[in-house]
């Protein structure tokens, strides 16, 4: 199994929204906000090679939304998704499966995109199934009126009358070590309804790809949770045990909405689980 990191666009958020309860002059010093209180963001995908199958996790915001739409999100960089498997030595019709850790526009946007005569909508990768898990799905296609904003019927409905649209079994405990696609998976219901993040043991070393349990360094601190979290109680339930495991076993973890950091570890100190190191897939893999 290998591993790369598909960089599909930078954008920028609301601090204030990333970070909750935590007050400005406290969460700016680790991200920085622009003068209209916007922090740095990446929407940094995984590809998975493993034998057969070329699996893509999440697709960032994709190109299709208005100019009115990406103005509030004020893209910035060069990243491109395309341009990210080339780099890699892939293209997008050779990926296999797309899997979604949940169905928020900035995580499966890319998934779908414009048919040719801007008609209608299409999935993205022809030669791919979709993932997402029947209890997710549910939520995203009957959203309650906090999230709905955030799962566009655009991103979601193409895939399910494509056909091509499969889902993960959901385990009766948290997690399970083998899922349809050969990776593990964790279950977590803070942010989302059973928002899924992966895992994997590759030379000898336990990665998991965080999404929205850990969207960026600075969130380390428990009560750094973010505003768009839905049960932000059980985020912090959910967080707490999942850093303490992590920092036990010398897990690293792959943010993908940090800019600066795209792999990190952390171990306990006496204010908690904080930072220990920081990697590049350069300097991990080769």
């Amino acid at each position: 199994m290998k591993i790369y990191p598909i960089e599909s666009g930078n954008f920028k958020l609301d601090g204030g929204a990333m970070f909750g309860v935590v007050p400005k002059t406290i969460w700016n010093k680790t991200n920085p906000a622009d003068n209209q209180n916007r922090i740095e963001m990446a929407a940094r995908c995984l590809l998975v090679e493993d034998g057969n199958r070329l699996i893509l996790i999440d697709t960032g915001m994709g190109d299709k939304q208005s100019e009115k739409f990406f103005g509030y999100y004020h893209l910035w960089g060069d990243h491109s998704l395309d341009n990210s498997l080339q780099k890699a030595g892939f293209h997008r019709d050779e990926i296999t499966d797309v899997f979604m850790t949940h169905l928020h526009f900035d995580h499966c946007g890319g998934s779908v995109q414009w048919n040719k005569n801007r008609t209608g909508y299409e999935p993205a990768f022809k030669n791919a199934r979709f993932w997402s898990n029947k209890h997710h799905w549910q939520w995203a296609v009957d959203p309650n009126p906090r999230e709905k904003a955030s799962f566009l019927k655009e991103n979601i409905l193409p895939l399910e009358e494509s056909g091509q649209l499969e889902f993960v079994k959901v385990p009766d405990q948290n997690h399970t070590d083998q899922s349809e696609l050969g990776f593990g998976i964790w279950f977590v219901d803070g942010h989302t309804e059973k928002q899924m993040l992966p895992f994997f043991k590759i030379k000898e070393k336990t990665l998991v790809y965080v999404a929205d349990l850990l969207p960026t360094a600075g969130h380390l601190p428990l009560p750094y949770i973010m505003g768009y979290d839905t049960r932000p109680l059980i985020t912090l339930d959910e967080k707490q045990r999942f850093l303490n495991e992590a920092a036990d076993n010398h897990y690293y973890l792959i943010l993908e909405h940090d800019p600066y950091h795209e792999i990190i570890t952390v171990q306990h100190t006496e204010k908690g689980v904080r930072l220990k190191d920081s990697f590049t897939f350069e300097q991990l893999f080769n």
